[in-house]
């Protein structure tokens, strides 16, 4: 969530076991919602698990995710522990991460967040993982000063991404963030405890650690439960 009138933001990764009602079908993981529907399915899922409306969409595929990340000249974030990671696609080769500040070009920022066999916490490490990326990918594109590569960056969005946000709209929203850094945002998650279901690995929301989640989106956009329409 982004609230404009101070520029702050809000994000929330829903690890994909997470078990939700997916509407007009049973319980089940949340990613399935993008197998059953589409985007569509998905959106409608999201909306009814927090109870928040969704303006805005995304949907990034694995090259437009490198070609960003190489636009941007790479990103900078904090490895928690020493791994290594196959990279995807032509000419892949095994990515070393050492603990500490590493500077990513886009193959490599792309096993970053995608390794969860090594991770001690599996998936719910990765999407600690995820949220670092997206921290670093945001603060280096507000830094981002070579406007000869938009015309290129809106080919790749153009090419690879689909998304209902008009390039001029997101091009709006970026001039006026000159000030904006990794302190506006503010990191949210909700409590799970994994559960096995009929020989099935589920994450179960602890629905207390949820409210507050719910309740702390309401607050950001400025919206209560009777005016779930008006939002930014």
């Amino acid at each position: 969530t982004y609230n404009p009138k101070d520029t702050s933001l809000k994000m929330l990764s829903i690890p994909r076991d997470t078990l939700v009602d997916i509407p007009g079908r049973e319980e089940d993981k949340i990613n399935h919602a993008y197998a059953f529907g589409g985007t569509e399915m998905t959106i409608d899922t999201v909306e009814q698990f927090l109870d928040v409306p969704i303006d805005y969409y995304a949907k990034v595929d694995f090259n437009s995710f490198i070609e960003i990340v190489d636009l941007l000249d790479g990103v900078t974030v904090n490895v928690p522990f020493n791994f290594k990671q196959l990279t995807v696609g032509p000419d892949s080769y095994y990515a070393n991460f050492t603990k500490g500040k590493q500077h990513l070009n886009g193959k490599e920022a792309l096993a970053f967040v995608r390794m969860r066999k090594e991770d001690p916490e599996g998936d719910i490490g990765r999407t600690k993982r995820q949220q670092e990326f997206l921290k670093s990918l945001i603060e280096e594109s507000m830094h981002f000063k070579n406007f000869t590569k938009l015309d290129n960056f809106a080919e790749v969005v153009a090419e690879h991404v689909e998304t209902n946000v008009k390039i001029s709209e997101a091009l709006s929203v970026f001039i006026n963030l000159k000030d904006f850094n990794r302190d506006n945002i503010e990191t949210l998650s909700y409590n799970t405890n994994p559960q096995r279901i009929n020989g099935i690995s589920y994450e179960i929301v602890d629905k207390d650690s949820l409210s507050k989640v719910k309740s702390a989106l309401k607050d950001h956009l400025e919206i209560t439960n009777n005016n779930t329409n008006d939002s930014e």
